[in-house]
């Protein structure tokens, strides 16, 4: 290739519905074209596809064979839009939600595509939000306490259900014979770079944050021994293999998956990244202090620091995490799109659709435009954020939502605004989190698909009381796996030295009101109080629920 000829990559982001990849010019992020397939099998949480059984509650499964589709559509149609010669694309590079993972042969071959294991249930991926595992996650994070395991404090002292082990232990729990069938237990990101590039390379960022690898290891064998004596040998037989760092080269293109992608067979290969974490260096927030909040479905806060500090209730605290030889921070919230998704679906009468629909609005759009028009505190209404559990700071799934203060006069953009602010105040909570550990948060960048709502952002900026900026592109992942790409490619030496040519930050888009932020101090004080009640306190009313439900369903 000639010397001022320009290089592109691309980056695929496996979000949770869909796939998406784009194009982007390495020398100066530049964004040419895009392509996005949905999964055909979507969130598999109601029945299996192969034997139409009822899943129970708190399942959510996907279907690996989507994952290729992706490759195999949304590439070549970026590449398409982009105008691109194939020839010129210098590497690709992928991210994913986490924690993501399924049980595959040592070959790579998932479990669910075996023909005698397609109609069990724990052979398909576990998406991230499959919560059916808390009582495992329990046990492991009581395990750990009473063996004074002093990795549990980087993890915030609990270990989520949506972890690595917790899924394993579920799969061993419920069904043993095929837990003995898997070779390799490995999280979607590096499930994907192994088909693209045929060599099994497991990325230190999912393995820090999912799996517990701290120090160059994985929790030791007599932990796991203590949580099942046929679990001892978990780590060394499932989750073998190297990792890399983010940046790296996992391989070179193979022949199968340039068939697939349109690319040139042996480009290289990035490790492979979460998708929030990923995220990090297309936002230009390679430096301490700079936290990024990928929101969408759930929200996910990531942030670089100097120094080591253990935060009670935080995903966890990674060295090498976002950036190589650097402390990485993870929070997050396990529900927010996904709250007013709900609420739209179920608790907004006819009638407001219909006079959205008159106004050219999308029913989202009308019921922000509605809210934006009350004063802070008019609906009289405070909610909790757990219609999809707690991730930070009390890490557990079986916590659900609340919704205090409604009278026969509330409305539906009462609760729509209570809930957006729900979901702020728990931002908050993290934040305030953050700065009792010594972490100052110098500033607050949001990225993902909510920032487009304007009033939303701007309650955002009330609440936490900071200005807020913006990643200028609506594919931050993708950017970012792109950004990684060129690393690997050797076009940048390193990810900061990537993201300072190739990512996109506009400051502070969102300015506090003074007036706001103080009337939301007032709010916040409610939510905390709350918070506490129903989340420590009396936390076991929920799981009373939770039980009573389950009984009920059985009885059915």
């Amino acid at each position: 290739m000639p010397a001022n000829r320009d290089r592109f990559v691309i980056g695929v982001d496996f979000g949770t519905l869909s796939g998406r990849a784009l194009v982007v010019r390495a020398n100066d992020g530049q964004e040419l074209g895009a392509g996005e397939f949905e999964y055909p099998h979507g969130v598999i949480d109601a029945q299996l596809p192969v034997t139409g059984e009822r899943l129970p509650s708190e399942w959510a499964l996907q279907d690996p064979e989507d994952y290729v589709e992706v490759l195999r559509h949304a590439v070549p149609e970026a590449l398409a839009a982009a105008g691109v010669d194939p020839g010129d694309v210098a590497g690709i590079g992928t991210d994913f939600t986490s924690c993501t993972i399924l049980p595959t042969t040592v070959d790579g071959t998932p479990l669910c595509q075996l023909d005698q294991l397609r109609d069990r249930p724990h052979a398909w991926v576990k998406l991230w939000k499959h919560h059916a595992a808390q009582p495992q996650a329990d046990r492991v994070t009581e395990v750990a306490a009473e063996r004074g395991e002093p990795w549990l404090a980087r993890y915030g002292g609990r270990i989520s259900s949506e972890w690595a082990f917790a899924k394993a232990l579920q799969v061993l729990d419920e069904d043993p014979q095929l837990y003995e069938r898997i070779d390799r237990w490995i999280e979607a990101a590096d499930w994907i770079v192994w088909q693209l590039c045929g060599r099994e390379v497991r990325n230190a960022c999912s393995a820090g944050y999912k799996a517990a690898y701290q120090d160059g290891k994985y929790p030791s064998r007599e932990y796991f021994a203590a949580l099942d004596r046929r679990f001892a040998d978990f780590a060394a037989d499932k989750l073998a293999a190297s990792l890399a760092p983010l940046g790296g080269r996992a391989g070179s293109l193979t022949a199968r998956a340039a068939a697939w992608t349109g690319l040139p067979e042996g480009i290289p290969v990035s490790v492979g990244n979460v998708d929030a974490h990923v995220t990090v260096p297309a936002a230009q927030a390679t430096d301490a202090g700079q936290m990024v909040a990928m929101m969408g479905t759930s929200t996910c806060l990531v942030m670089v620091g100097d120094e080591l500090a253990e935060i009670p209730g935080m995903c966890g605290v990674v060295r090498g995490g976002l950036i190589p030889d650097r402390w990485g921070y993870e929070a997050g919230q396990s529900g927010v799109g996904d709250i007013f998704a709900w609420f739209v679906e179920h608790g907004v009468p006819p009638a407001y659709h219909e006079r959205a629909g008159e106004q050219g609005l999308g029913i989202h759009e009308y019921l922000t435009s509605l809210a934006d028009r009350q004063a802070v505190g008019e609906h009289g209404l405070v909610a909790l954020d757990w219609w999809n559990g707690n991730r930070s700071l009390l890490v557990d799934h079986e916590l659900t939502g609340v919704l205090v203060g409604m009278t026969l006069a509330t409305r539906p953009e009462d609760i729509y605004r209570a809930l957006i602010e729900a979901t702020a105040f728990g931002a908050r909570t993290i934040l305030d989190a953050f700065g009792r550990a010594g972490l100052a948060v110098d500033g607050f960048i949001a990225t993902g698909g909510l920032p487009a709502n304007r009033p939303l952002m701007q309650i955002y900026a009330d609440v936490l009381n900071r200005p807020i900026s913006l990643l200028e592109s609506s594919q931050g992942p993708a950017l970012g796996s792109a950004i990684h790409a060129a690393v690997a490619a050797g076009i940048h030496a390193d990810i900061g030295q990537a993201a300072a040519r190739m990512g996109k930050r506009r400051d502070r888009v969102y300015v506090p009101d003074r007036g706001h932020a103080e009337a939301y101090d007032r709010l916040y004080a409610v939510y905390a109080r709350l918070h506490d009640y129903f989340g420590r306190d009396s936390r076991e009313l929920m799981r009373q629920l939770q039980e009573i439900r389950a009984r009920a369903a059985v009885d059915a």
